[in-house]
């Protein structure tokens, strides 16, 4: 597996590029946004075939890219069905003033627990309700690679502010599904730098009352 970002329009989205054994992809929440960006994406996927789209929530700026990617090249959309309305919401009223998204895209239903392959990989959906309501993290267990979208940052949780967000929700999302998986699995969010959850169970501080100082031994020293 290769993974590579290209980070996207004004709210300086991840968007994740991931290679799988042969020359094809799959894209996680394309959110290339506008003539030049769009430009530098294609060229991104000049030398792999993208078979897939894996969105981890609908917000916009993590669905700018989608239709254009489905009318290049023909990929099926994965999301949650919950975060429809969210995508509905914003296609009324916006967000902080950015451009309205392209939602001429079909999207395929997916579910907690599902299994979707693509480009000889599979990926695992974890519902993680917060953030928004139909967030989920794409968890690739072969590869121990996870993708996180708005749900859990590198040091940070994602915001619950925004229409349909719930923080209740989202801590619940963040202790029953994700802190408990192993601590080796490199987590990949939709902005700001990587981490592992071993790293973030012991010392992200928006989850500090569940740290647990002996997932990474040299913390043991101090």
């Amino acid at each position: 597996m290769e993974i590579k970002v290209f980070v996207a329009n004004m709210l300086q989205e991840n968007t994740w590029v991931v290679r799988g054994p042969e020359a094809s992809c799959v894209v996680v929440d394309p959110g290339f946004l506008g003539v030049a960006e769009t430009e530098r994406m294609m060229g991104m996927l000049s030398a792999v075939k993208p078979e897939a789209v894996l969105l981890t929530h609908g917000h916009m700026d993590h669905i700018y890219g989608v239709a254009e990617m489905q009318r290049r090249f023909g990929v099926p959309v994965y999301m949650s069905p919950e975060d429809v309305k969210t995508m509905e919401y914003y296609d009324r009223i916006g967000k902080f003033g950015l451009p309205v998204a392209d939602r001429s895209f079909e999207i395929t239903p997916v579910s907690d627990g599902q299994t979707v392959t693509a480009a000889g990989m599979t990926f695992k959906v974890i519902s993680t309700p917060g953030h928004s309501p139909g967030s989920v993290c794409w968890l690739c267990e072969d590869e121990g690679v996870m993708f996180t979208g708005d749900t859990l940052f590198a040091g940070a949780i994602g915001r619950t502010d925004l229409i349909y967000g719930s923080y209740d929700d989202e801590i619940r999302s963040i202790m029953e599904k994700l802190v408990l998986l192993d601590g080796g699995i490199h987590i990949f969010p939709g902005h700001g730098g990587t981490s592992t959850i071993g790293t973030e169970r012991v010392s992200n501080p928006f989850l500090e009352p569940f740290n647990e100082r002996e997932e990474i031994p040299e913390l043991n020293e101090l």
